[in-house]
């Protein structure tokens, strides 16, 4: 899907990130399981942490995503939506994730908003696709571009090569 701002894009590749730095090598799901309750808690409790991946990071496994579709079709503006209707297409699936939106909402709609559909494109890799904007995809894409042109884009006449010739052929 082409309608995906590339800011989604990336939060959702650092939630990625930061879930396998949390869980670690091996994983400790009881550590992990730890910190999304303490966060869940702390966003309940009206902690305002104004950072989107700690917030999608504590509610990605804790939402039910009831409308794809919309979702999906909110990725496309990062900087403004509708939060209500993106809170709306979602439902937390336990209380403390419930109680987390509910006070994010009242207090920072936006931000639930952009954790919401961090949450649901991490949740959906497999439905969408990044572009890859890095440098060396950038490199790659100009360098198969030049290799299609010839340098020499057109011919030029004898006339247009002496042009800036003041002496003629007397350079040889």
């Amino acid at each position: 899907m082409k309608n995906i701002h590339p800011e989604f894009a990336y939060q959702s590749r650092e939630l990625g990130v930061q879930i396998e730095d949390t869980l670690g090598e091996p994983p400790d799901r009881k550590n992990y399981e730890r910190v999304i309750n303490t966060l869940l808690g702390e966003y309940a409790n009206g902690a305002e942490y104004d950072d989107v991946n700690l917030l999608s990071f504590a509610l990605v496994e804790k939402l039910k995503f009831n409308d794809p579709a919309g979702l999906f079709a909110q990725c496309a503006n990062y900087e403004e939506g509708d939060a209500a209707s993106v809170i709306k297409m979602v439902s937390g699936t336990s209380a403390a994730a419930i109680n987390a939106l509910a006070a994010v909402e009242t207090s920072n709609p936006d931000l639930a908003r952009k954790a919401i559909l961090t949450a649901f494109l991490f949740s959906n890799r497999k439905r969408w696709t990044d572009d890859d904007h890095s440098l060396d995809s950038l490199q790659k894409d100009e360098d198969s571009e030049n290799d299609d042109e010839d340098e020499d884009q057109f011919e030029t006449s004898e006339e247009m090569e002496n042009l800036f010739d003041s002496r003629g052929d007397d350079n040889a």
